[in-house]
């Protein structure tokens, strides 16, 4: 490909990338609109299957992506994947129940889970010869990825109010079919290096772990108690799941995660790492926008501006991160330097209380998007310099998964920390009275849910702060070989 190719193809990648973040968190913001013209009775007892349809099929088929990008080729499926994102929009757009919306919300689930994962790995191809690090097009998604995390639903917001929920799916469409277009017409990649063959039986059981997880967090301490049948049975078929699955990818001929992967240091630690990275994000994010909605009694929309300090951290430190590793230094520095960073904001916002001016708390997550935007991207360029060129796709996606395994659990593990720290402070009452109460009961309410979400921000600090100490232990292939030949005369080696 040529240069002016290679650029165009980035474009395109970060377009996508655009695309598949915003719709995993737009909806959030439209919810309202959607119960009151789909089904005002019962609607908001089906809004959590709106949420979860997309985050279920969305991680279920990340691993099968992975080895049909090694199989078939990253290009081919990339098209797939948008082509089947576009098709769950549109009749997203068009439902007429909140049925077919779950239904067509699953849909757009199964080619959004291509988008993020499998455009990282085009990212990966479309890099200059001989460029290391994650180079601009790397840096550039993270940043992008970053961004649409937390400006998400202040644009889903902006549609609803404006021109109406339904075009928050529909303003997929242009895009996506700019990508397709863009995709099939300029981008041009090197055959699959891949074997040929796929272990579906593998890839249903790893769907099916990863369903029964996300159902698990879901459920659990919400819709039925951590001890319910429903809770204790679904548990034991998502270990079983799992069980299974490890057993599967060690006697398949074509696993979809070979577990010869776990041999190589970089890609075992990584996925931990990104995993609890994943965790702590989820921490950070979700319970911001609690804190000053039911603290603070911000409302919804004007809650989301708040987010824009982190979105402006991520943006600045993320260029100067990108600038940084095009010139060789190494990943793993700012791996450390954003863990670190990511855990001194989540104390601060921990030690906040309900009386804390609101400009500390933007301050707050400025740093923690520095944090985050020092992180983002990061793993996966490790990660893919670590593997085999026939494993690319499978150890991309398998760093999205664990983010994605780790972020449910981190959002299951803090909202049972925040439920049982209120309930001790205001026992038979709910969160979401207290924007209602006036005088005493409010104060005292109130003081009561900020003691839980601190401790919620000081766990996901300390999460951070395990982060911290695995990236210590990440040493590249090129610096292992350093350390092993210390007086080989070689020149010091900066770049992952």
């Amino acid at each position: 490909m040529t240069p002016a190719q290679r650029k165009l193809g980035m474009l395109l990648c970060l377009v996508t990338i655009v695309l598949a973040v915003l719709d995993s968190n737009i909806v959030s913001a439209a919810t309202v609109p959607i119960v009151r013209d789909l089904d005002p009775v019962h609607g908001v007892d089906r809004l959590p299957w709106l949420v979860s349809a997309f985050a279920l099929a969305a991680t279920a088929l990340l691993p099968l992506y992975g080895k049909l990008c090694d199989v078939y080729g990253a290009k081919r499926v990339l098209l797939g994947a948008v082509g089947t994102f576009l098709l769950g929009s549109a009749a997203c757009g068009a439902a007429q129940t909140m049925g077919q919306l779950i239904a067509f919300r699953a849909v757009q689930g199964i080619g959004g889970g291509g988008l993020m994962s499998v455009t990282m790995v085009v990212i990966a191809h479309l890099k200059d010869p001989g460029e290391r690090g994650p180079g601009k097009g790397g840096a550039m998604g993270g940043i992008v990825a970053g961004l649409g995390m937390a400006i998400g639903p202040l644009i889903g917001a902006l549609f609803t109010d404006g021109v109406g929920w339904r075009w928050i799916f529909y303003v997929n469409l242009p895009l996506g079919l700019l990508v397709l277009a863009g995709t099939a017409l300029v981008i041009k990649l090197p055959p699959a290096a891949g074997r040929r063959g796929l272990d579906f039986l593998g890839a249903g059981l790893a769907a099916a772990f990863a369903t029964g997880l996300l159902l698990v967090t879901e459920w659990g301490g919400k819709d039925y108690a951590w001890t319910s049948p429903v809770i204790l049975g679904t548990s034991a078929a998502t270990l079983a799941a799992l069980g299974l699955f490890v057993w599967r990818q060690a006697t398949a001929a074509a696993p979809v995660l070979p577990l010869s992967l776990f041999r190589i240091p970089v890609v075992r630690i990584g996925f931990a790492v990104q995993g609890l990275a994943g965790m702590g994000m989820m921490g950070a994010i979700m319970y911001v926008m609690i804190y000053l909605q039911i603290a603070r009694g911000i409302a919804p929309t004007s809650a989301s501006l708040y987010l824009i300090p982190m979105a402006a951290g991520m943006t600045a430190i993320g260029l100067l991160v990108g600038r940084l590793t095009a010139r060789g230094h190494a990943p793993r520095t700012f791996l450390l330097a954003g863990s670190g960073c990511a855990a001194l904001a989540l104390a601060l916002l921990g030690l906040s209380g309900p009386d804390t001016g609101l400009w500390a708390v933007g301050l707050e997550l400025a740093l923690l998007g520095a944090g985050f935007g020092q992180l983002i991207g990061q793993l996966i360029v490790m990660v893919q310099e670590a593997v085999p060129p026939h494993h690319l796709g499978v150890a991309t996606t398998g760093v999205r998964f664990f983010q994605t395994l780790g972020s449910a659990l981190g959002a299951a593990f803090f909202g049972t920390v925040l439920a049982r720290i209120f309930a001790a402070g205001e026992p038979g009452r709910s969160m979401g009275a207290v924007r209602v109460l006036t005088g005493a009961a409010r104060d005292h309410a109130v003081r009561s849910f900020t003691d839980a979400v601190d401790v919620v921000f000081l766990s996901a600090a300390g999460v951070m702060g395990l982060v911290l100490l695995l990236a210590l232990r990440l040493r590249t292939p090129a610096a292992e070989a350093a350390a092993e030949a210390p007086d080989a005369g070689a020149r010091p080696v900066l770049a992952a």
